[in-house]
């Protein structure tokens, strides 16, 4: 005899959760796409350096052994002693790029095991670690490499953020506000071929800056000289650019000529931080923005109306913070098909169910508010704006539509 056993049937609470989950997977997908792309991008680059590193230093020993011996057998010696201590070398690079690669391939996999967790794990937590890595990255944006680090270490979010790839960033950042272009140079020569993928102008910018700082300390010789060696093969896709930096050797540091006097002033290297910023997010595949920001936008994006803007609007507003209505300023006002009252008292929303009052001096508040206000005092009402008194009986009901 075969008896048939009755599954439970998940119940709606439970498929509306899980569809939640689901959902939320999606949006994490398309909004955090940088949370893989980074250290994917890493991993290929660690991968190239020690590719180049591997066939730079291979050619160098086959050449060195491919030389045919014609000195004293010391000499032989010393030269198999010089390339065993090279091919020791090599292994070492080797071995210890081969842990870099490890640990980024580690990242990937804890990355993708997070993602494949937002459709399973449990709502709070996601969340929460979640806000902390969006904070990481603001921090790292702003330069708070060390209140990061610590939210990072506290967190237990290592895997998960991108401290290492901000901290080399660092270093070509710091060097470019000290004034020194050779560690963006070499940032440059070391991304190539992906900057020339994407069109990037950075390291023309900062050979034309380079070039500037030589006429600024009046070594005009060096200046054209480095201008025929690194502007020239420029000029092809850059001309006006060249004829405008180059006619500093006529109006020198000192002039008072707009267009070539901005072109000495110090922001120009703050140009170029940014610059350099803008290429290493593309690079990575970050967004341009801070994710913190993005966030915030959307959630603003719902909020903004004229009424905010003109500066009249509540202090419970978010939009009343100048910070705020800062980051508010590129956004479209929010598109509301039917206007809603809130009561300025409860901040309750007015409809057919808690109807308007308005006061005999206009200012209108909820039915809800005023009939506990008097019941309260004896039938009175008082409007909080004005302080106007006056019966509950002379309130006149005002009709949305």
């Amino acid at each position: 005899m075969e008896m048939a056993i009755d599954t439970p049937s998940p119940s709606p609470s439970a498929s509306s959760a899980a569809v939640g989950r689901q959902t939320r997977a999606a949006e994490s997908v398309r909004l955090e796409h940088q949370l893989v792309r980074v250290p994917l991008e890493a991993l290929k680059s660690t991968v190239r350096t020690n590719h180049r590193l591997a066939e730079k230093e291979i050619a160098a020993v086959l050449s060195s052994a491919a030389v045919a011996p014609g000195g004293s057998g010391d000499a032989a010696v010393d030269n198999l002693t010089s390339l065993v201590s090279r091919l020791h070398g090599l292994k070492r690079k080797m071995e210890e790029g081969a842990r870099a690669e490890e640990l980024q391939v580690q990242k990937c996999r804890a990355r993708l095991n997070r993602l494949a967790s937002a459709s399973t794990g449990d709502d709070t937590e996601w969340e929460d670690l979640r806000l902390k890595r969006i904070l990481v990255d603001y921090m790292l944006r702003m330069s708070y490499y060390d209140t990061a680090a610590k939210l990072t270490e506290t967190s237990g979010i290592q895997d998960l953020v991108d401290i290492d790839v901000f901290l080399d960033a660092k270093r070509v950042i710091d060097s470019l506000q000290n004034k020194e272009i050779a560690p963006a140079l070499a940032w440059c020569a070391e991304n190539r071929s992906r900057l020339k993928k994407s069109k990037s102008k950075l390291e023309f910018f900062l050979r034309l800056q380079e070039f500037v700082e030589l006429v600024k300390a009046k070594n005009f010789m060096h200046a054209i000289a480095y201008a025929r060696k690194y502007l020239a093969p420029w000029g092809a896709t850059h001309m006006k650019e060249l004829q405008r930096v180059t006619a500093t050797l006529v109006f020198r540091s000192s002039t008072n000529c707009a267009p070539y006097k901005v072109l000495f002033e110090q922001n120009q290297w703050d140009c170029l931080v940014d610059q350099f910023k803008q290429e290493f997010y593309k690079l990575y595949g970050m967004t341009l923005e801070p994710l913190l920001n993005i966030y915030m936008q959307a959630g603003l994006t719902a909020l903004k109306t004229p009424f905010c803007i003109d500066g009249n609007c509540p202090k419970e507003d978010p939009l009343s913070l100048p910070g705020f209505r800062k980051l508010a300023e590129p956004l479209p006002f929010s598109k509301q098909h039917h206007s809603k009252l809130v009561c300025y008292i409860t901040k309750e929303l007015m409809d057919t169910e808690n109807p308007p009052l308005v006061f005999p001096n206009g200012y209108v508040y909820s039915t809800k508010a005023l009939d506990e206000m008097a019941k309260k005092n004896g039938g009175k009402v008082t409007c909080p704006r004005t302080g106007d008194v006056c019966n509950f009986t002379d309130l006149v009901k005002a009709y949305i539509s």
